[in-house]
């Protein structure tokens, strides 16, 4: 998830009270033995989750019914948002849409036949990325996934239901499961699909997630389970939003070797501006897993003065896009010159894909973005 105008509020203003959880009041999840760093896997022999890019056999979202987490008045805006964003994926891969019985009708009617809405997945919330599991290939045509051990991050939010959504997906899809060594989100880890991974220590090295691990120790659990070899680790922003800062709002992998960071203006110097430039410093002295220098391009974020929502933990993150198969689906946030600026940098960066630019304001309201939302299974 993304950035604020500038206030220190929260990016989703930790949504409602009604919706927090204290900790340890949902379900318990087994972590293995989370004091003691597992083996890491070599890249050249392990599963690996591949990067974003490669071909979907679907994307997997989850369908919000809450009133207590969103509010009575803002619910129905973000439903709408959902089903945009599921409508237009839709038309380039197959979506499949977890929802809870009670509210099913109503995302079957937004969200239209061309996407398969399934109620044995019961969710708490909309965000697939976090509380999915991340597929893995290996090579031989082999699929399996891994749960990320979703704690409402860091208990902040109830989540007994989207806890299990990682096993339950993996298990609608037929595929072998296991959970990883360590607690985190799937918005808070950027993979390359060639060893790399990008991540806050903000985020996943904190004590509401990890608290029995060392930097080390998580890193090699990260790595175990991506099937990578090397971590780019940046500070993040702790305590700011309910994710702690996920990097998936502000740097993106393209390529191996490759990475994307959306700027701020020059006049903005809130915590996650400044921890944007310190992101795109970090990585223009980085180096992947296979020892080459990473590229780096800039994608420059919009004014938040122009832009139409007023909201002050709204997110406006072009760089919180979704590729599926043959299209790049991203926000546009009503600074029309900026907006227009991102569509064709993403249109150069990756050619051969539709831009679908969305206008998903309600959703930035709750401090989310398209990429916070989806989460694609690979082909095999």
């Amino acid at each position: 998830m993304g950035k604020p105008s500038g206030t220190a509020s929260s990016r989703r203003g930790f949504l409602a009270a009604a919706g927090l959880t204290a900790a340890g009041a949902a379900l318990a999840l087994t972590q293995g033995s989370a004091g003691a760093a597992p083996s890491r896997r070599t890249a050249a022999t392990a599963s690996r989750v591949p990067a974003e890019d490669v071909r979907h056999a679907r994307t997997w979202m989850a369908w919000p019914d809450s009133t207590s987490i969103w509010g009575r008045g803002t619910l129905g805006g973000v439903q709408s948002d959902i089903a945009l964003i599921a409508r237009t994926i839709a038309r380039y891969e197959p979506v499949v849409m977890c929802a809870n019985s009670g509210s099913a009708a109503t995302a079957r009617s937004l969200c239209g036949s061309a996407v398969t809405v399934i109620t044995s997945i019961p969710v708490d919330d909309c965000w697939m990325r976090d509380t999915g599991p991340v597929f893995r290939t290996d090579g031989a045509g082999g699929l399996d996934a891994v749960g990320l051990n979703f704690n409402g991050w860091g208990n902040k939010q109830t989540h007994a239901k989207d806890a299990r959504v990682a096993e339950r997906v993996a298990d609608y899809a037929g595929m072998p499961f296991a959970y990883a060594d360590f607690t985190g989100e799937g918005g808070a880890i950027e993979q390359d699909g060639s060893g790399t991974l990008m991540a806050t220590r903000s985020s996943l090295l904190n004590r509401n997630r990890n608290s029995g691990l060392s930097q080390q120790q998580l890193e090699a659990a990260m790595c175990d389970a991506y099937g990578a070899s090397e971590v780019i680790w940046f500070d993040g922003v702790k305590g700011q939003d309910i994710t702690d800062d996920h990097v998936d709002a502000t740097s993106r992998f393209l390529a191996p070797g490759g990475a994307l960071v959306q700027m701020p203006l020059a006049s903005d110097n809130d915590a996650f501006a400044k921890d944007a430039r310190k992101q795109y410093q970090a990585l223009t002295q980085a180096t992947t897993a296979s020892g080459r220098p990473m590229g780096v391009q800039t994608l420059q974020g919009p004014d938040y003065g122009r832009i139409r929502s007023t909201n002050p933990d709204f997110l406006a993150s072009y760089a919180n896009f979704y590729v599926c198969n043959d299209a790049v689906v991203c926000g546009q946030f009503g600074d029309t010159r900026a907006d227009a600026a991102a569509k064709a940098a993403l249109a150069g960066l990756y050619p051969g894909r539709v831009v679908e630019q969305l206008d998903i304001d309600r959703l930035g309201t709750g401090g989310g973005g398209i990429h916070c939302v989806t989460q694609q299974q690979p082909l095999p």
